[in-house]
């Protein structure tokens, strides 16, 4: 098109139609000015049409994000334009493939980590505080009054420490969850949080399909990441709990009314829900509650079907809301 502009201005300079004399006349030197404005012009359009595929490829590369992926620039323009564009795509669904494969390899040697941490911890570490606890019971049973009650507070620290240790070891190991399944380890989940000072309302469709054993622990570790923000950011002492059935996906949602994000960065919390999310092929959703104050997480894996007969749910203290085979 630029060439075409030229070769115009080249032929009406060598038609009749226009004329130069010596001295120049001010109106052969209008046509000329004007002449050379329309060419900028023209050159000015063409290259903004030519490279506006290029400014919503800068976008797209600023705007990019592996832990969202899917989001593509269309392909427009034409030749080089158009080669480059492409190039971009494949290069995002290159990295996205390579992320998803080394993210699973990371968070698989994660969790195989936490287990041999949590065997560790209840099977030595757990042994050896019993063992002290009895003994310590034996030493406050047989020593007199005035040192029977040191011993009696060291037992009660001792059993103290006890307690933290096994919890510790459950929130590494979810053993309720490999041996009960998804709404028994949410459930217990609920139950630790309650238990530590955050009141957690659950909800629960009872039985949903059997996910795999790595997307159920996907829900899990993204329902007790969600739970421990609340714990800790929120500001508040409830939140809700729910997991819900649809009939294509298994639907996760965490709620609770405290402070919100409010504009906040996310931290190593949130990318590890992300990243959890991708391996799982499913979606992850972090906005304002309903009510436009807190904070929701919502998770939905897709799943092939679902058993027509299981349609049970569950209110916060277990009694069945509809009838269906229960968990």
């Amino acid at each position: 098109m630029n060439a075409v502009v030229l070769v115009v201005a080249a032929l009406l300079l060598l038609s009749p139609m226009v004329t130069v004399s010596s001295p120049v006349h001010f109106g052969e030197a209008l046509v000329v000015l004007g002449g050379v404005a329309a060419m900028l012009v023209a050159n000015a359009v063409l290259l903004r049409v030519g490279l506006a595929p290029l400014k919503r490829l800068s976008r797209a590369m600023t705007a990019a994000d592996l832990l969202r992926p899917g989001k593509r620039p269309a392909v427009t323009g034409h030749g080089e334009v158009a080669a480059l564009i492409g190039t971009f795509n494949a290069m995002l669904d290159r990295l996205e493939s390579e992320r998803a494969t080394s993210s699973a390899r990371a968070l698989s040697a994660q969790e195989a980590e936490r287990r041999r941490v949590a065997r560790e911890l209840h099977d030595e570490v757990g042994q050896t505080l019993t063992a002290v606890l009895l003994q310590v019971k034996r030493a406050a049973d047989r020593a007199p009054d005035p040192l029977r009650e040191e011993l009696s507070a060291a037992q009660e620290t001792t059993r103290a420490s006890l307690d933290e240790i096994r919890r510790i070891a459950r929130r590494l190991r979810p053993g309720v969850l490999e041996d009960l399944g998804l709404v028994s380890g949410l459930r217990a989940l609920a139950g630790e949080f309650s238990e530590s000072g955050l009141t957690v309302r659950h909800r629960f469709d009872g039985g949903p399909p059997r996910l795999g054993q790595d997307a159920e622990l996907v829900v899990y570790r993204v329902a007790q990441e969600a739970l421990t923000n609340a714990a800790r950011h929120a500001g508040v002492g409830c939140a809700d709990l729910e997991l819900r059935c649809a009939p294509d996906a298994v639907e996760l949602v965490v709620r609770d009314a405290g402070r919100g994000m409010r504009g906040a960065t996310e931290g190593a919390g949130m990318r590890g829900m992300r990243e959890r999310a991708l391996l799982a092929g499913a979606h992850l959703a972090v906005a304002a509650g309903p009510a436009g104050s807190g904070t929701e997480v919502r998770l939905r894996v897709p799943v092939r079907t679902l058993p027509a007969d299981r349609t049970t749910a569950t209110a916060h203290d277990g009694t069945p809301t509809s009838q269906g085979a229960p968990t």
